[in-house]
């Protein structure tokens, strides 16, 4: 900006020069522009410090611009004369004084590291003619097409790895949008959770997660076990009824849906064709998928307790993301009321947490509520023992009972109670909520899993107890198919009760509390039970991966099926929670209660069953061997007689074959969770002391300001001439800012003028 003085003492003076001859100034006028010289250099070195600021600013943004220009300010100084010459080419009179060309060092190197966008808009806001501008703009280009060349000499390989990570950057961004938009069921997450919160959104969220699990589980068991199994498998010549689609027995015993039709030979296609060994694929397929599914759970359970517990953000309300996260590129009715829904549901789930952690109880209410968490605890833990108890006694008696009756549905019996009791236990212990009361609606959530976890993993475990010591001991057949198939009959009947739950048992509810009992209401969606029955439903699925290879296409598509139900359900029968509520920490959760006990018990009893156990000696890939692992262990007897396969030999008995190695793998990691346990109560810890000093800040500046105004109070009751005098003096600096303001706008009218019109 030029001041009131230089506005002054500008004189533009426009000379009619025909094409192809050079008028030449008079003596008066060379005196009158010799005189103005010193004013328009100032004006210019002042613009040009102005442009050196703009510059510094632009040069933060990119660093290594600016070393660029230290380095070749030698190249700089080296064309000043051609700069120089330009300039009196422009029609500016250079005396060669050295203030002078450092000032043009000045505006050239200012110029140089800026974007062509700011370049332009600097060089367009200098006091100058359009052909001083077009001259100056070609030396800056010139200067700049310079100094990239030996850069690009210099920094080549830099530019290289720049362009490398540019790419990568790129490429990561393009396949994390490919991924966000090819996203399961992302439009219904959305409107699941601006309805009902983040409670029941964590639900579909971790639906969602298991179905990725299966999906690669099924991926994996297809290529490397069920393809090579077709390339050697005979027709099957049972006949389909449509019964087997229940019991799990008949036509599919002859398929690749059970261990027992899987081949133990080398499979080869002619003399010399490679060879595929299907036992070392089938515990190598199954071992990768397990232990795939061991690191994914660390992995998830790792970054969500980093967000969920460690970040500073979590403990702060998350205010500011609240206040300042309206996307405004969202123009659309529908989505903007979506928004609008979600933060809202946000903002209520905060608020209520704020609230009932401020919430105080007198001692005689917290003893009332002890008795009551104790007496609800001696009541459902006599209930879960009392069913495993008849689950035991029902397993123990099974084989004797399916042995005296010849109906195909009797094998369905036991499926049918354990998945009467998954049902019917759960809801009992939903209704120990009107007893318990708890305040904070999370940790009713987690009563409820712990609860609902012991009932279904002891189920479990009773009956991995009743296969491996009753039906792979009785000297059955093929033994390990049917364990797979009371694996599969354990998994479908779930799965029908859960259907028939969601579509009679929830409706029935609405019904009762709409017309019958209106006190009662429209019922919650239970966060605890449906929860587990897919836990329940995942630990069966990677026991019964070794034994029934296709279990995972089978989850998946019951995933499927039950996301679109419980949605449906969900939308007309439930309403949203009484007392909102933040489930960011849920999913930390889920999965911590799916890798234990759930996933460390599935590694248990396969370890059991490959380690102790001995396979049938007519079907299976492992037929007439003493124990499972004894494929391995003539593998790694095979490699140990080949040189170059020594290495594999010695990771086998050093790292996978070592207890040492596992003991010292689970004390780092048992380390590593201390040490992120300690770094959770060390940034709670801080973040409430900052919480505490932003309020004695705020107190202070509060009591300075009440301070200030007595204080002012205080100076206009002794002197109220002062308020004239002060008045005054506002209007006339408001009077000279009008002033300045005009004088500015006149002098940027003419010299638009000036520019657009070169003959005015």
């Amino acid at each position: 900006m030029l001041s009131d003085d230089h506005v002054n003492e500008i004189i533009i003076e426009v000379e009619n020069v025909s094409s192809g001859v050079q008028s030449h100034p008079s003596s008066n006028q060379i005196f009158q522009e010799k005189v103005l010289l010193d004013s328009s250099i100032n004006m210019v070195s002042s613009t040009s410090d102005i442009d050196v600021v703009d510059s510094q600013t632009v040069s933060k943004r990119n660093d290594q611009k600016g070393n660029q220009v230290l380095q070749f300010s030698t190249s700089l100084n080296e064309s000043m004369s051609q700069t120089l010459h330009s300039l009196e080419c422009m029609g500016i009179d250079t005396p060669g004084s050295s203030r002078e060309t450092v000032q043009g060092q000045k505006l050239i190197a200012s110029l140089i590291p800026m974007t062509s966008r700011d370049r332009i808009k600097a060089i367009r806001n200098q006091p100058r003619t359009m052909e001083e501008k077009r001259n100056l703009r070609k030396i800056v280009d010139k200067e700049k097409s310079k100094q990239t060349h030996r850069i690009l000499q210099l920094n080549c390989c830099v530019q290289c790895l720049n362009s490398i990570s540019r790419a990568y950057r790129r490429s990561k961004n393009s396949l994390s949008e490919i991924l966000n938009s090819i996203s399961l069921w992302q439009k219904t997450l959305k409107i699941i959770g601006g309805k009902f919160g983040t409670s029941v959104l964590s639900y579909f969220n971790f639906l969602r997660w298991l179905l990725k699990f299966n999906i690669f589980s099924f991926i994996v068991n297809f290529s490397f076990i069920i393809i090579p199994q077709f390339a050697v498998a005979e027709k099957n010549t049972l006949q389909f009824t449509g019964l087997e689609l229940f019991t799990g027995v008949g036509y599919f015993r002859d398929t690749v849906m059970y261990y027992g039709f899987y081949t133990n030979s080398t499979i080869q296609h002619g003399n010399s064709g490679a060879s595929y060994n299907m036992q070392l694929a089938y515990i190598f397929t199954i071992g990768a998928c397990l232990t795939t599914c061991f690191f994914s759970l660390l992995f998830s359970m790792a970054t969500y307790f980093r967000d969920n517990f460690i970040n500073p953000h979590i403990y702060s309300g998350g205010i500011t993301k609240l206040i300042f996260c309206w996307d405004f590129t969202v123009t659309h009715e529908k989505a903007v009321k979506l928004k609008q829904k979600n933060l809202s549901t946000e903002i209520r789930e905060n608020l209520s947490e704020l609230r009932q952690e401020n919430a105080k109880l007198t001692f005689k209410q917290q003893l009332t509520r002890f008795s009551a968490y104790v007496m609800a605890w001696v009541v459902s833990t006599g209930v879960a023992i009392a069913c495993c108890a008849a689950v035991y006694y029902l397993a123990e008696y099974n084989l004797e009972f399916l042995k005296t009756h010849s109906n195909p549905g009797a094998v369905l019996l036991l499926p049918f109670v354990v998945s009467c009791i998954n049902l019917a236990v759960p809801c009992i212990y939903s209704m120990f909520r009107l007893v318990e009361r708890y305040e904070m609606p999370r940790h009713e959530v987690y009563i409820l899993l712990i609860r609902n976890i012991f009932l279904k993993i002891s189920i479990i475990g009773i009956l991995c107890y009743y296969w491996l010591n009753n039906v792979a001991l009785s000297g059955e057949e093929c033994w390990e198919t049917l364990i797979g198939q009371d694996i599969y009959r354990l998994l479908l009947m779930d799965f029908v009760f859960s259907l028939a739950d969601s579509f009679l048992g929830e409706f029935l509810r609405r019904i009762i509390g709409m017309q019958l009992i209106t006190s009662l209401g429209l019922p919650e969606f239970d966060i605890a039970r449906n929860v587990l029955e897919l836990i329940y439903a995942q630990t069966l699925v990677w026991i019964g991966i070794f034994f029934c290879p296709l279990l995972p296409l089978i989850q998946m598509i019951m995933l499927f099926i039950m996301f679109y139900a419980k949605n449906i359900s969900l939308m007309m029968n439930f309403q949203p929670p009484s007392k909102a509520w933040r489930a960011s920490q849920m999913m930390t959760f889920f999965i911590l209660l799916l890798f234990f006990p759930s996933f460390t018990g599935v590694l248990c009893t396969l370890a059991i069953t490959i380690w102790r156990l001995k396979p049938s000696a007519d079907c299976g890939p492992f037929r007439g061997l003493p124990f499972f692992i004894h494929s391995i262990y003539s593998w790694i007897d095979t490699l140990s007689t080949r040189p170059g396969y020594l290495w594999v030999v010695w990771i086998y008995r050093n790292l996978i074959g070592s207890v040492h190695f596992f003991f010292i793998l689970t004390l780092i990691v048992l380390i590593i969770t201390y040490l992120y346990w300690q770094i959770t109560e060390g940034r709670k810890i801080m973040i409430r002391l900052l919480h505490e000093q932003i309020i004695n800040e705020g107190k202070d500046k509060m009591f300075l300001i009440e301070k200030l105004i007595k204080l002012q109070d205080m100076e206009k009751k002794a002197n109220p001439s002062s308020l004239v005098l002060e008045s005054r003096e506002v209007e006339q600096q408001d009077a000279l800012h009008l002033g300045e303001r005009d004088g500015s706008l006149d002098l940027r009218f003419r010299r638009s003028v000036q520019e657009g019109n070169p003959r005015a």
